[in-house]
């Protein structure tokens, strides 16, 4: 049995790995695929990979392509969720601020520099034709740390996913003052070198898994109550959440890739591109 450890945030998304966990798919080829939560997001999780905490990352992908580009060790291996993520705009629910366009030059609470919440605020901002250079940020560890910061004022506005964050909307915690969705497919699968060297083999087995689970994860009976019983969402919220989102089981788009390391390089993101192989390593 070949042990693996593999890390992922929280959310709805990774629903498939835990079945697939669960169900011992993974045993059934020889693997104990260890399963991580890690709420502090891509930042976090970059940082694990770097340090060998963690073999395998389902992670946002502007933030792991930054973070190779960056010299990490670390390459991608599939796209996991090939629609766009929608990141909420969003504020403490006494705050002055009712549009996107009055948190110009304002606080943004983030999970940690590198992660997908500091990122889009710079993607955000571009979009707004604000100066990026004037960003400001709060760094806030997990959603709860935001709702903390921004209650207390230490932070202006917080950019996480739209559906995961509703619930603390409908409860009055937050309210949402805009939309912005990545220019790109969202999740991807990245490994590090180390294991796609020793162990392509069992990479191969794990893509060959999970992606069965997904490719009838939406067809699955009442999965719409299972996610809202799971994750505390609404069933309706549930609904257009999957009615937005698809599942890859397909290699990065090199096209893809290009676009997201144009735009990190013209925010200052990234000093170079790299090129294709440098970023994905196919197992395939």
């Amino acid at each position: 049995m070949k042990t693996v450890k593999i890390t992922g945030v929280p959310e709805h998304f990774n629903l498939p790995w835990h079945f697939a966990i669960d169900e011992g798919a993974f045993r059934q080829r020889g693997i104990d695929l260890q399963w991580k939560d890690t709420p502090e997001g891509t930042g976090k999780m970059c940082k694990m990979l770097r340090d060998g905490e963690t073999d395998i990352a389902i992670i946002l992908t502007e933030g792991i392509v930054r973070d190779i580009a960056s010299g990490s060790p670390s390459r991608i291996v599939q796209t996991y969720v090939g629609t766009p993520l929608i990141w909420g705009i969003h504020v403490a629910a006494g705050s002055p601020f009712s549009t996107a366009e009055n948190l110009q030059g304002k606080k943004a609470a983030i999970s940690r520099y590198g992660s997908g919440s500091h990122l889009m605020a710079f993607v955000h901002a571009r979009k707004m034709g604000w100066d990026t250079g004037t960003l400001d940020f709060e760094i806030v560890h997990t959603i709860d740390g935001a709702v903390q910061a921004l209650t207390d004022g230490k932070a202006d506005y917080f950019m996480w996913e739209r559906f995961m964050t509703k619930p603390l909307v409908d409860q009055g915690v937050f309210r949402r003052v805009g939309d912005c969705p990545t220019p790109w497919p969202c999740f991807v699968i990245a490994a590090r070198d180390e294991i796609l060297e020793k162990d392509a083999g069992i990479i191969k087995h794990i893509l060959e898994v999970i992606n069965t689970y997904t490719a009838d994860f939406k067809q699955i009976p009442s999965i719409d109550r299972t996610l809202a019983n799971r994750f505390g969402q609404h069933p309706g919220d549930i609904r257009e959440w999957l009615s937005l989102t698809n599942w890859s089981q397909s290699a990065p788009d090199p096209e893809m890739l290009e676009n997201v390391q144009e735009e990190l390089l013209n925010l200052g993101l990234i000093e170079e591109k790299k090129p294709y192989d440098k970023l994905v390593k196919l197992v395939n």
